[in-house]
């Protein structure tokens, strides 16, 4: 069975149809990357896919059940949106990393958070660190990180990786590989990016609001 399913997805506002008939199928653990021109619709479908937007026609199930008969908070902390700009809050990284265990009512762990920093390639001392301080690869990294303090089942990665330098970039991919290799984390990523279209194991192609290859 497909962790995720997506059968007959449209979506549409007024009399503008921004995804028609959207066909696919994602397995657990899979890499699927998502291009296509801009506009075409790839962050309206992970939005989608995410429970940020709700579909305007057909079925979408997760894990076997129907998006619909989940609570909306619960699911979008087993499928975790990350934007393509990355928005940290509060004055600190540690106040992002406890974030996920705020809102779960749980103790925050902050040797797992130090471990997370190390990985990232920041030290323990950066985690009193103010969020203003942070370059913007040190904030996507962290904005990363907090996304999977507790690991969701889904990462959905829009264009994360836009507007970074050749080294910040070479680093999250890393990253994003190790959540998906060594952490069994599903991932979805955006990307306009040549090199990641290029190492794509699985490439889906979105235009004009329908999948035009890839799909399974």
């Amino acid at each position: 069975m497909s962790l995720i399913a997506l059968e007959h997805v449209g979506y549409q506002v007024d009399d503008t149809a921004i995804l028609t008939d959207i066909n696919l199928t994602i397995d657990k653990e899979e890499w699927v990357t998502l291009t296509g021109p801009s506009g075409g619709g790839k962050s309206t479908l992970v939005r989608i896919i995410a429970s940020l937007l709700s579909k305007t026609s057909g079925t979408l199930t997760f894990a076997g059940q129907p998006i619909e008969s989940y609570d909306p908070v619960a699911y979008r902390r087993r499928v975790s949106y990350s934007f393509q700009q990355p928005t940290l809050f509060g004055e600190t990284v540690r106040d992002n990393l406890q974030f996920p265990y705020q809102i779960r009512q749980r103790p925050f762990d902050q040797d797992r958070a130090v471990e997370g920093l190390e990985v990232v390639g920041l030290a323990a001392s950066d985690l009193d660190k103010a969020v203003t301080d942070l370059s913007g690869g040190q904030r996507q990294r962290v904005a990363l990180l907090r996304n999977v303090m507790i690991y969701p089942e889904v990462l959905i990665l829009d264009e994360v990786t836009a507007g970074l330098d050749a080294e910040n970039k070479a680093f999250v991919w890393s990253l994003i590989q190790r959540f998906n290799q060594q952490d069994h984390l599903t991932i979805i990523a955006i990307t306009h990016d040549q090199a990641e279209i290029d190492a794509a194991s699985r490439l889906v192609t979105i235009k004009d609001g329908r999948i035009v290859g890839g799909a399974k």
